[in-house]
């Protein structure tokens, strides 16, 4: 148990923070391992890019249907619970498409690839919705722009070590096992936070009175069921959380762009051999792990500088439209090393902006984060859902300049949505009433 003097890094709420960096990086190296397996997979299974663009976009369908309904659980059965549940679902969704080939082939095999990424989308869409109410139950509101920019970075950092890991174990034992291998460490971290995790501080029986006085107001004891339909219909309705799901929508044409496609955009029109290009794939996630962190870190202080209406703005209206430039100089460049450092800097600045959208969310939505939350990465998968068959379409016939093209178009529209959002939390109704339970949840 901490001393009231311990230093803030040994409090429990980092702790709290380290397991959930953990389920962002291990989330992100199951979604992004697929798109770099997926070089030996279209000749092994002989799938046509296309096919994997749908399987791709199952992942996406299942992630975007999930994120609300996902936020919704978290708040009925808490936080703890749900990251067993959605972790071990992951897992088996992983161990599946590995062993899918061993039993099954053609059309039934892909459709049981479908099926597995589409379980993985549902198992992974509640993971940043709960994860937003742990933080505002656990951060002060002036920290939550930071830990969103902090996870995010945690999400990229699991993207950047996914290509060079995934192609060597490929290259090695072949892209079955190295699915597997990768999965398994998730269920090191899931054990883990079965025995310490917690939603709440005052679940927690370490966290101490000092700790308690430092997160001051932003514990709302978890709710007994989600918000009633009216409510919920309310939220919906809120012109910010509709413009922060229709900004969120745009940035995530180039992100999904930037995210799934590098990797075959470097092998087929740069021409890097697979080991090469799963290398190379990993510099754009890490310039988008440090934007994450920096643009988190800059939103707060923006916020606490200019008020949270204008703080939250001011990071997507600069970094988004250049963004969309760099898009159009990457894809144009002759040089193909240099393509590779252009789309790792409009990465970082795309990843720039996580910490604006997930903390607004917060705050437009407070006491209902996972709700608001989950609705807004609902908007932002859609992105996906739309942009990886476009992708696919135009990149399957070497058009790779036209679906970059449309991506600079996104990521400007979704900076001008940014001109009407108002994320000044003091600004909204009041959250429901909530009880409180008499005693911490066992």
């Amino acid at each position: 148990m901490s001393a009231h003097g311990d230093p803030p890094s040994l409090r429990i709420r980092w702790r709290i923070f380290a397991f959930l960096f953990a389920f962002g990086w291990l989330a992100y190296m199951q979604q992004k391992s697929i798109t770099v397996a997926a070089a030996r997979i279209m000749p092994d299974l002989s799938l046509s890019q296309l096919q994997i663009g749908w399987i791709e976009q199952a992942f996406v369908v299942g992630y975007a249907l999930f994120q609300m309904p996902g936020g919704l659980f978290g708040q009925r059965v808490g936080a703890r619970r749900t990251f067993v549940i959605i972790g071990v679902l992951a897992c088996v969704a992983m161990l599946g498409t590995a062993a899918g080939p061993a039993w099954l082939a053609g059309r039934t095999l892909f459709v049981e690839l479908l099926g597995m990424q589409l379980l993985l989308g549902a198992a992974q869409g509640a993971i940043f919705p709960v994860s937003a109410g742990v933080f505002e139950a656990w951060f002060p509101a002036s920290r939550w722009a930071f830990v969103q920019g902090l996870q995010t970075m945690g999400l990229q950092l699991g993207a950047a070590a996914t290509p060079p890991l995934v192609a060597t174990l490929m290259h090695a034992f072949g892209w079955q096992r190295a699915l597997v291998w990768t999965t398994l460490p998730a269920f090191a971290v899931i054990a883990l936070w079965a025995w310490y995790g917690r939603g709440s501080p005052r679940e927690h029986p370490a966290v101490t009175p000092a700790e308690l006085a430092e997160i001051g107001t932003a514990d709302p004891a978890p709710t007994a069921s989600p918000p009633r339909a009216g409510r919920v219909l309310r939220l919906l309705a809120d012109r910010n959380v509709l413009l922060l799901a229709i900004s969120y929508l745009c940035m995530n044409y180039t992100f999904y762009l930037l995210a799934n496609w590098v990797f075959l955009y470097l092998v087929q029109e740069r021409h890097f051999s697979v080991l090469e290009g799963g290398w190379l794939a990993s510099a754009p996630p890490l310039a988008a792990a440090i934007g994450a962190g920096v643009g988190g870190m800059l939103t707060g202080l923006a916020c606490r500088r200019f008020g949270e209406r204008r703080g939250y703005r001011l990071v997507p209206l600069i970094s988004l439209p250049a963004a969309g430039l760099l898009l159009l100089t990457a894809v144009d460049s002759p040089n193909a090393w240099v393509a590779v450092a252009v789309l790792s800097l409009c990465y970082g600045l795309v990843e720039l902006n996580e910490g604006a959208y997930w903390g607004a969310a917060m705050s437009v939505g407070r006491g209902d984060t996972m709700a608001v939350s989950g609705f807004m990465n609902t908007g932002g998968n859609l992105g996906g859902i739309i942009g990886i068959p476009i992708v696919a379409y135009l990149s399957g016939r070497g058009a790779w300049h036209a679906a970059f093209l449309v991506g600079t178009g996104c990521a400007i529209a979704s900076a001008v949505a940014w001109l009407a959002i108002d994320a000044d939390g003091s600004r909204g109704a009041a959250p429901a009433p909530r009880e409180r339970p008499s005693s911490p949840p066992r």
